[in-house]
């Protein structure tokens, strides 16, 4: 009975074993992890011949109070329910409650003092800024008073009768809020004061109650707005019309179709020419016409009308200060029109680079992506930010005072336009869920920067992109770094997580694992089947295979799932040639290595001091004539009878004289990955072999493998182009390599030691305090 028991443990243990291991063999498919395949989005990642999306059309009438910072609005909501359910209630959201004073935002996010904090740090923690909405009603479209309920950032509103599929129902809403000042609170929107003119800027956004999306993945998106993870938006069709000073220049997403209410006759000349315009902007509205509205400030209100088609969101920017330009950019047949809003403040860096930038983005998205397509594109200077919306985003970078800039400001700024502008595309357009996952936006988004930035300029500085550029990250204290499939609001390390790493993830598909060609052309796919439409992760990985013909579900894993990072080692090289049997060969290979041979210090000494045979060497020379590196008939008659009993075809590989090297890798770090090496010859030649990461499939550990040349290799470097993102170089090359690492210097304190050496205790208070004020 005991042996059956022990049989049967012994059994358990090893299927347990088994699918342990099957559990983390890193080239299992992705099986569990993807949603199942269905009617609404299919196994390709292409969407199904059911899928379905909802439509939010609003008509908005807005006013902006430029003595109070206040925003005023009404719309009316006409929402078409395109799914096959019926809705009993509706999910609308209500971002700006994230600045109302009981917001969740400020009791959620851990802080700790520290040993220092900034001013504004401090006045932030002490805000008690109210910018939440006031409801002032919410009605049917009849005009009859709803029932609602507001969760935090989010607003139910229940239904007098269940909404039919294929149904349309209009909301009609009023409310107000106060603009943050964002100097002071921070914020995606909000305004900034010019103490010296007092005048103020408005970046405008999340103003209104926006209708949550509804779908098959998540039924309704309602997940609370805490401030990292960004906005879930239903496409739909909008008409605004927003009064301002009548000073105010006004830019927004959608085209104006007012013109002649609201601008000059010289200023439409001036619009109309910049339509057709491709090599340079043309200034709309000088600095001198903006300076001068700076000192007047109009009493009076204009009401500037915006119209957009098939949008997820509106903003607009509003203010006296800007000076406005445009340009049209062709791309693939197609053209539209790239525009920029900026004070004096932005120039000169803004008048000479930013239209240019929004232009050339728009085209080379277009290439890489989808073609873009709405009638303009805009990039409106605001201090210290960057924020993307349909047509427009509000870009930082902004010269000293006296019109100077540094390199570092010019890079920073185009930078920030290309990559917000890049924003139209992910998720403007390809409208993920930026609530649920950041990576497909901005991880996507500064993948494609970086190409752009590289067709703005060869050698461009790129902040992200290449994989070498996330090392630092890669190898970082794992308690403080999250798989990129994680949700918005919980990732460590935003930066790195959602933009840095996606974006070598896919350099790395693109320059190593997949190439360009396969890599573009199944990129484009993704862009083109989802572009105004909502994709999921699993859309995107799906896509990828399907265009390509490559199986990536490894590297969805490694990189997408964990936490690992690429460290993979030259363990052991040993070099190799063949036994020839001929005596010619082999006995000169043997006194070559045997004259290489280390010679023991004292046989070097011994080479002075006097021998018996010194006294007479007749008496050994018949014993000192034998030598055995010497070819005597009987090893050529050996050698003659050996190659007698060969083929002709063994004979070809005994006398073809290869070197070959074995070499064992190690992966240190868990991340397969392609095994890059360039082969460095005793001749100066070089050569490339690219091992696919498959060589992994069996033993994600420790691998080994043969190479054989007829030169005689004198170097090996592995990952030699930086391709890999490895974290630890010191171990990709043979012979080993060492790295250049360097340290600091410091004068000697002035406060010596105490008994034996150690520190007595008012020394080490000195100590202390001095390197206190230093790090302050």
């Amino acid at each position: 009975m005991k042996k059956v028991l022990l049989l049967a443990l012994v059994i358990a243990t090893t299927q347990l074993l088994a699918q342990e291991n099957y559990n983390y063999n890193k080239f299992k498919q992705l099986k569990e992890e993807l949603a199942t395949p269905t009617v609404y989005r299919t196994a390709s990642g292409a969407p199904g011949h059911k899928y379905y999306q909802q439509k939010a059309n609003y008509v908005i009438d807005l006013t902006l109070d430029d003595k109070t910072q206040k925003i005023t609005g009404k719309e009316t909501i006409t929402y078409k329910n395109n799914s096959p359910d019926q809705l009993d209630y509706l999910w609308l959201q209500l971002d700006q409650n994230m600045r109302a004073k009981d917001s969740d935002s400020k009791l959620v996010n851990s802080i700790n003092m520290g040993e220092e904090k900034s001013f504004a740090e401090i006045a932030r923690l002490h805000n008690d800024f109210d910018g939440g909405f006031k409801l002032d009603y919410v009605k049917s479209g009849s005009g009859k008073d709803l029932k609602y309920t507001i969760n935090k950032t989010m607003m139910r509103i229940d239904l007098p009768t269940p909404l039919a599929a294929g149904a349309t129902t209009s909301i009609k809403i009023g409310w107000w809020y106060n603009i943050n000042n964002r100097d002071e609170i921070g914020g995606r929107s909000g305004y900034e004061y010019f103490k010296e003119d007092d005048n103020y800027l408005y970046t405008i956004a999340q103003f209104y109650p926006r209708m949550a999306v509804y779908n098959e993945t998540e039924g309704w998106q309602n997940k609370q707005f805490l401030g990292n993870g960004e906005f879930t938006l239903t496409f739909g069709d909008f008409k605004v019309n927003i009064t301002v000073p009548a000073d105010h220049i006004v830019g927004a997403t959608g085209s104006l179709t007012n013109p002649s209410s609201v601008l000059t006759s010289e200023q439409r000349s001036r619009f109309k020419k910049a339509q057709s315009e491709y090599l340079k902007p043309v200034i709309i509205v000088t600095q001198a016409e903006a300076e001068e509205k700076e000192k007047t400030k109009a009493s009076g209100t204009k009401t500037w009308s915006f119209s957009a088609t098939n949008v997820r969101d509106f903003a607009f920017a509003s203010s006296r200060k800007f000076i406005w330009d445009a340009m049209a950019v062709k791309y693939n047949g197609n053209s539209t029109i790239a525009m920029s809003y900026y004070p004096k403040e932005g120039n000169p860096l803004w008048e000479q680079y930013s239209t240019r930038v929004v232009a050339h983005t728009i085209a080379s998205y277009s290439k890489h992506t989808c073609d873009y397509p709405y009638p303009v594109a805009i990039s409106v200077h605001s201090k210290s930010i960057g924020m993307e919306y349909p047509m427009i985003c509000f870009n930082g970078g902004r010269p000293n005072k006296d019109g100077t800039y540094s390199k570092r400001t010019k890079y920073a700024m185009i930078g920030v336009i290309i990559h917000e502008v890049g924003h139209n595309f992910f998720p403007m357009i390809i409208n993920s869920d930026e609530r649920q996952w950041t990576w497909m936006d901005e991880g996507l988004n500064t993948f494609t920067q970086y190409l752009c930035e590289q067709e703005w300029e060869k050698g461009y500085p790129s902040r992200r992109g290449p994989a070498y550029k996330i090392v630092d990250y890669m190898k970082g204290d794992k308690k403080n770094i999250t798989p990129i499939m994680t949700n918005s609001e919980s990732l460590h390390q935003f930066g790195n997580n959602a933009y840095g790493k996606p974006a070598a993830a896919l350099n790395i598909l693109r320059e190593t694992v997949m190439g360009r060609e396969l890599f573009d052309f199944a990129f484009k796919t993704y862009a083109e089947r989802w572009k105004l439409k909502h994709p999921t992760p699993a859309d995107f990985f799906r896509t990828m295979e399907d265009a390509s013909g490559v199986d990536l579900d490894w590297f969805w894993r490694g990189w997408f799932y964990t936490t690992d990072h690429c460290d993979i080692a030259i363990e052991n090289v040993e070099w190799f040639k063949i036994v020839t049997k001929n005596p010619e060969v082999e006995k000169a290979i043997a006194k070559e290595l045997k004259d290489a041979e280390a010679v023991h210090i004292g046989v070097t000494r011994n080479e002075k001091m006097e021998v018996y045979s010194d006294k007479d060497p007749k008496i050994l020379d018949f014993y000192n004539q034998y030598d055995p590196f010497k070819v005597t008939l009987v090893d050529k008659e050996e050698h003659e009878k050996y190659i007698a009993k060969l083929s002709e075809n063994d004979i070809k590989i005994l006398e073809s004289d290869f070197n070959y090297y074995n070499i064992d890798f190690v992966n240190k770090g868990g991340l397969v990955m392609p095994i890059l090496l360039n082969f460095t010859f005793k001749d100066g030649s070089t050569k490339e072999v690219r091992i696919p990461a498959e060589i992994w499939r069996k033993n994600d550990k420790q691998v080994s493998k043969v190479f054989f040349f007829k030169k005689e290799v004198v170097n090996i470097d592995m990952d030699p182009w930086l391709e890999t993102a490895d974290i630890n170089l010191d171990d990709n090359s043979w012979p080993r390599r060492v790295q250049l690492s360097k340290f600091k210097l410091y004068q000697k304190k002035k406060y010596g030691w105490g008994v034996d050496g150690k520190e007595n205790t008012m020394q080490r208070d000195r100590r202390n305090e001095e390197l206190k004020n230093e790090k302050k």
